[in-house]
Parts: C-alpha cells; structure tokens; sequence
C-alpha cells in the first residue's frame, strides 16, 4: 500500500518526498539521487530525464528528483485506486487536495471510521428499547453517538476538500452517506435536549457507515449485486403476485361461506393466507376445513402450491442464476479493465524523456517504495524481470499493464525448495519422517485410524453409563480417547519433520486435522478438570470428517466451499445488516406491547396463553417479541425459518392492526431475495469449480500459480540496478552464476478465473484496444506517440500564459 502519512499543510504535499530522499535511513533504490536541479511549473531547463509532469506539483518549484518522487507517489495512488475499485474522478489533481486525501485515505483512519460505524450499531444495545444489562442513561448513549457521528463528519469534510460538491454530487453513496449524516445528527442533538428518544426509525439507516468504511468493500460489492439482480427478480415477484392475488380471489368465492373454515372470511384475509400458504408454513391446516366438506377441494390447494412453489419459485432461482452468472462475468470483466486504465495512468507517470515507451528499473522501484514499502529490493527487480517478457530492459505499457498480477506472487530460491533438513542435524529425523510419509500405505493407516476413531466412539456412546458426566468423560476423556490423540499428535509431527511447518500449514487438511486434534486433546482435559464442561464433546468427532476427502464429490463440495468462503462472509454481513435495519423498525412499531393471553378468540390464541404457573403446551411464543434487539434478532430468525411465522404475524395483527402485517411480508420478501441470490452465488462458484477441474490438468494448475525467473548478477547490472538496490542484489545474485527464483501466487477465486477467462480476457482487452480513444490533454508530446511523455515548455513571454504540464485526467 502506498505511503499515506500527512503532511502538515498543502504546501508540504510534496515536501516529505524530499526529506524521505534524504534521510539514508530508508530504502532509496528507487530514487534519483544526482540529479538536484530546479523545475518549476510550466518552465524548465529541457533535461532529458523528465517525463509526464504529476499534477500533485502543479505551481511549485521542485528538484528533478523531488519531481519523480511526486510521479512515483501518484502513480501509487492510481494503482491503488485500480486495487480497491475506485473511481478516478476523486483522484487528488492538486497540492492542495492531496493532504486531505492522505489523511482519508490513512489505514489508521480506516480502523477509527470502522470503530465509529460499529459503535453506532452497538448503540441500538444501549439505547430505549435496551438490553438491560447495557442500558445507559440518555446523556450517556447521546454523547457517543455524537462523538462517533463526529469522527464520519470529519472524513466527508476531509472527502469534500478534494473532490468538491460537483463530483459528490454525482457519488450517489457519498450523497446517500451524507444526508444518513445530517439527519442522524439532528436526531441526537433532540434526544439530548429532549433527555428522552422519539420515535427514531432512522436508526434502521446506521449500517449505511459500517457498509462505506474501506474494511467492507466485499458487503459493498455483494449488496451491488443484489441491485443489479433485483429488475429480474421484480418481474418475477410481480408474476408471483399475480398468481397469489388470483387464487386469493378465487378461494375467497369458493371457500367464505364455509362458517369452519376462516381463513378465507374476507379478501384480505383470504389474500394472507394465500401468501402465508407460499411458505407451506400453513399447510395442510389452511386446506382441512374445505377439505372435510369436499375432497375435490384439495384440487385448488394442490394446484396453487404446484404453480407458485414448485414452478415459479425454481423459475426465479433460474432467472437469478442466469443474472447473476452474467453478472459475475461483467464484474470480472469491469475490474479487469479498471486494473487496466489504472495502470495506464501509471504508466505515463513513471516514463521519461529518454524511455518514452519503457518503465525503467529505477522508476519501478521508485513505485513500489510507495506502493508497497514491504518488498524488499529482490522481490521488486524479481517483478520487473517477470514483467519484462520482452527483455529490452524496461517494461513497454503491455507489460506494465500484468503489473497487479505480479504483485501476489512470493518469491524464494530454488535451492530453497530442497528439504528444510537439509545440511542440519536433524537431518536424519527429517529423512525418516519423509520416508514415512511417502511410504505407499502411510495414508491408508491413518485413515484406519480415523476410522478405529469413530468406531471406539461409536462403541463408547453404546455403553451404559451412569449419568451425562461419566458419559461425557467416557466418550471424550477415557484411555482410548488418549490413545487416539497420541496418534494423531504423532502423524502430525511426522508430516511436519518431513515437510517443515510451513510448507504444512499450506494444507488445508492439514490445518484442519491439526486443529481439530488439538481442540480434541483441550476437551479432553477440560473434562477431566470441570466434568459438567459438557460442549466439549463436539470436537472429538470432528476428526472423522477427514474420511470426507476420499470422495471427490466431497472434495468439490469443501473446495467450492472455501472459493466461497469471501462471498459468504459478505452474505453474512448483509443478512445481520438487513436484520439490524428490521430489528429496529420492528422495535420502533411493536416495543411496548405485550403478548401475554393475547389475541382472544382467533386462531392463535392457545400459543399465547400465559399464567404465573406454567404455560401451555402451545405456550411461550410470547417470547417471541420486539422488546429489545436481542430479541428482535431472534423472532427475525424465526420469520426467516418460515415454521409457524405466520402465528408472530397474526399475533401482532390482533393486538395492534391489521396493517402490521406489511412488516412481517415484506421482510420475508426481502429474505426470499437476498437467500435465492445466496443460492444463485453457491450453483455459481460449484459450476464454476466443476467447471475449472474438468478442463484444467494439475500440470496446467501447478504452471497457473507458480512462475519461475532466471537471473544473474550481470543481467541486474545491465537492466540498470545502482545504489541501494545493487547492494541488496548482490547478495542474492552471485557474479556469474545464474540463479533461478521460484513465485508463488495463491490460488485464489480471482486467479482462477482469469484460467477460465482466458478466450474472453482477450477478447475484452482486445475490444478495449480498438475502442481507446487518444485521451485529453493539455500537454505538448514529443511525438505523435500517445505514450511520450509531455514537452516541458518555457511560457509565452508576450502574454504571460503558462502551459500546464502533466497528464490531466
């Protein structure tokens, strides 16, 4: 990531590039140490060396190398804005905006807007209706709303100062962010004037700031494609709807004169039951009345569920599937030439006057010390020669454009793939652990083992026992338990003295099966000190599922797991946003009423039926209320379940209206969204998978994550290592000899499917190519080559009207 301290003051923007340059405490390989003369905007002295001004020194008087570091330093930002997806409309173009922009863009900044947002959903604990155990006075919970409203204040300040209200205008969340803002603000000013809260729905809108911050930028992108996956679905909801309303009307005539049945009295009542019957969370009850006076009754029921739950429900799984497929495709394709316009952008920055179509080594490395001040001066030269295919001595803007697929890759040696053992005194131990492992029957021990495992615990549940704690010590604290421990400890020390600990922990079975047998072995003695620990339990039987992995079905099934293991986290956040948003309005609207012995004489009565005593058999869903936001939670969980949701709905439907039941259907409409798109996402990512294994081989896989380069002291030289960066070559590139460094990318979704994309990677940048229209400019080239870089002019004397340099965006 590229540097983002602050300067003091807009003049200083600049100013710590040059002192950076100057201290010899830090890395300066990248940088042009020699050359000290003066270049002020729109003037200059022709040298050379200079390429495309950076527009983050516009009007300032600057050294050549104070002026590469500014190059070096924007071109950073343009790749981090390819990184993160963001627009360039809000790329700094002055000094004046570029401290604002550090200080936003600051990873510290980044924890304390992600702190603010979540103290603000934390408030809803606090706040009346309050969990009682972290309820706080008005004053109290008002105040920390406001300090944290303040913290997000500061960043839209800080945002506005560089991008203007023009472009914020036009940034639809920024806006959306800004007005939550103001309103919230407003609110928490009343409460504490008031020293008391209102009615305040608008607090449904606090996930707005957790959703913004930079940390959820997958939640951001998942809620994206529900937006773009929502006309669709819309057209399917209306034709669902369609058909619920019929049938709805035709049920009203066929069944409001049967005086047992009252589902269907009236219209709405019948249009509700017809909506609840779309969840079968009322089936067969809402049929048996009618059913009892005619069986041929069935024939509308049994139809209506054939046509609105087996047809049209798999329809819209379909139709969202095919969305969001093409949409996946479209995302892949949109970053791709995002990554792609950003490193364009760079690319000007970091050309000179001498190399007006390469990036040179110096100027490469110039970027990374601001980009990614982590790698060292090996891994930098080792990413240009990858980069460099042609072997010209400087990367072309083909070549500069792979340049985010280098940064993934970890280098070592391959001398440094021999054994870890090697030359050690442990070098015996390590042999034989090898040679253990490779035998041919090692693995059919172990899973003979596992399988010894579950038997002993199959036997141990079988066994009498006299209460849960000797059954619990039995069944995970006894002498086979041990046993079994002992020699999964031992398999894996065998692994690990064959493979080394790292090269182990790249497994993820073997993370796994490490982990499970170390929670294993801590159930085992947590058992034997506090034998009513009894959760405890579970972590023995997790070993058994390594006998998962000898069918590949299972093994596609774990694999597209962990390729949706980012999606899902997202999906998961976006279910407790939209749980947290209903949570409060379900408090603002049903918080002071009780449900205890309600609802007298309908249908529900009997499952609300209370008494200081006992309750009954029916009883306690009384529970299931809007009191707090824990309980909230819970009864959303419910509705979502769908099993009897409908008994919460006409709950509330008595005691407060028949209005209410807008909310209860129009949250589990959002549910049925949000849980199709979930499932559109995994049919995606197991295709996908399915996909991948059938037509890549391991040998294609193996070539798709590692890169190899070969290199020399003498090649570094002649590309043009000097200074700091020279030192730290030379000692890992003996004079001549050639070495060869292995690079090693993650296998990654991402990296996957630029394998699977491959026929339409290239048709998009080919497309992109023949579109690519000469961008503006207002800047003299030295050729009609579009990549030159800009001739620095001296201005007109005559009217005193300067050019101004740079590539302006």
């Amino acid at each position: 990531m590229a540097s983002l301290r602050s300067p003091s003051s807009p003049t200083d923007g600049y100013k710590r590039f040059s002192d950076d340059f100057a201290n010899s405490s830090i890395n300066n390989y990248g940088s042009n140490v020699t050359n000290n003369r003066t270049v002020s905007d729109g003037a200059g002295d022709g040298t050379l060396d200079m390429g495309s001004r950076s527009s983050l020194h516009t009007g300032l008087q600057m050294s050549e190398d104070e002026h590469w570091e500014m190059n070096y330093h924007e071109a950073a930002i343009y790749l981090e804005e390819g990184l993160n997806n963001e627009k360039f409309d809000s790329h700094p173009s002055s000094p004046e905006e570029l401290p604002a922009y550090l200080r936003v863009h600051n990873p510290w900044y980044h924890g304390l807007d992600l702190l603010a947002s979540l103290v603000l959903i934390l408030l809803a604990f606090t706040e009346d209706p309050a969990v009682p155990a972290f309820e706080l006075p008005v004053w109290a919970h008002g105040t920390i709303e406001l300090l944290a409203l303040s913290v997000i204040g500061i960043e839209l300040h800080l945002k506005l100062k560089w991008i203007g209200w023009g472009t914020i205008f036009k940034h639809k969340r920024t806006m959306l962010k800004g007005i939550t803002l103001l309103i919230m603000v407003l609110e928490a000013v009343v409460v504490l004037c008031r020293q008391s809260s209102h009615f305040r729905v608008t607090r449904a809108l606090r996930p707005i700031f957790l959703v913004d911050t930079r940390h959820c930028g997958g939640v951001r992108r998942f809620i994206r494609q529900i937006l773009q996956s929502l006309p669709p679905i819309i057209d399917m909801l209306g034709l669902l709807m369609f058909f619920v309303a019929t049938y709805s009307l035709l049920g009203y005539y066929l069944f409001s004169e049967h005086i047992d049945n009252g589902h269907f009295q009236t219209i709405s009542d019948s249009f509700v039951s017809m909506f609840v019957l779309l969840t079968t969370a009322n089936f067969p009850d809402v049929m048996m009345p009618s059913y009892a006076k005619s069986k041929w009754y069935a024939l509308f029921f049994i139809l209506y569920i054939i046509t609105v739950l087996y047809v049209l429900m798999n329809l819209m799984l379909a139709v969202v599937y095919e969305t969001f497929t093409r949409i996946e495709r479209d995302k892949c394709r949109a970053l791709l030439l995002h990554r792609r316009g950003a490193a364009r952008r760079a690319f000007r920055l970091l050309v000179s006057r001498r190399a007006p179509r390469a990036v040179r080594l110096r100027h490469f490395a110039g970027l990374l010390r601001h980009y990614a001040p982590h790698y060292s001066g090996l891994d930098v030269y080792l990413m240009f020669k990858q980069l460099s295919r042609s072997g010209e001595g400087g990367l072309s803007r083909a070549e500069f454009a792979n340049v985010y697929d280098v940064f993934a890759l970890r280098w070592a040696p391959q001398s440094a793939r021999a054994p870890w053992y090697a030359a050690s005194p442990l070098e015996p131990l390590g042999r034989a652990a090898a040679a253990a492992v490779r035998w041919p029957y090692f693995e059919h021990v172990v899973y003979a083992i596992i399988i010894g495992n579950g038997v002993a615990m199959i036997l141990r549940v079988c066994e009498a026992a006299g209460d849960l704690q000797d059954s619990a010590r039995l069944l995970c604290a006894s002498w086979d338990t041990w046993l079994f421990l002992i020699l999964f400890l031992l398999e894996a020390a065998l692994r690990i003295m064959a493979s080394g600990l790292s090269v182990y922990l790249e497994s993820g079975w073997n993370v796994f099966d490490l982990g499970v047998t170390l929670l294993a072995l801590l159930g085992a003695l947590l058992l034997t000190v506090a034998p009513k620990l009894f959760i405890v339990v579970m972590f023995r039987p997790l070993r058994l599922m390594r006998l998962y992995k000898l069918k590949k079905r299972y093994r596609d099934v774990f694999g597209t797991l962990v390729l949706l293991s980012p999606l899902m986290s997202s999906a998961g956040c976006v279910m407790l946003v939209m749980y947290y948003f209903f949570a409060i309005v379900g408090m603002e609207l049903f918080a002071g009423y009780d449900l205890k012995n309600c609802c007298k004489n309908t249908t529900v009565e009997d499952f609300y039926k209370y008494s200081e005593n006992s309750s009954t058999a029916l009883g306690y869903y009384y529970l299931n209320n809007f009191e707090n936001i824990l309980t909230s939670g819970v009864s959303l969980f419910e509705l979502t379940v769908v099993n009897n949701w409908f008994i919460l709905m006409n709950a509330y439907a008595s005691v407060v209206g028949q209005f209410s039941r807008i909310y209860f259907m129009v949250f589990y409409l959002f549910t049925m969204v949000v849980l199709t798109i979930v499932v559109a996402s995994v049919l995606e990512a197991f295709r996908f998978r399915i996909q991948y294994k059938r037509s890549t081989t391991k040998r294609d896989e193996e070539k798709l994550l590692h890169e190899e380069v070969h290199t020399s002291w003498e090649e570094a030289q002649r590309l043009g290592a000097s200074g700091d960066l020279a030192e730290e070559l030379r000692a890992h590139l003996p004079p001549g000899m050639q070495v060869t460094f292995i690079g090693t990318r993650p296998r990654t979704k991402e990296v996957l499917q630029r394998r699977m994309y491959q026929s339409d990677i290239q048709k998009w940048l080919a497309e992109e190519d023949d579109s690519e229209d000469a961008p503006p400019s207002t800047t003299v080239t030295s050729s009609e080559d579009p990549l030159s870089p800009p001739l620095i002019q001296q201005p007109d004397a005559e009217n005193n009207h300067q050019i101004r340099t740079g590539y302006q965006l």
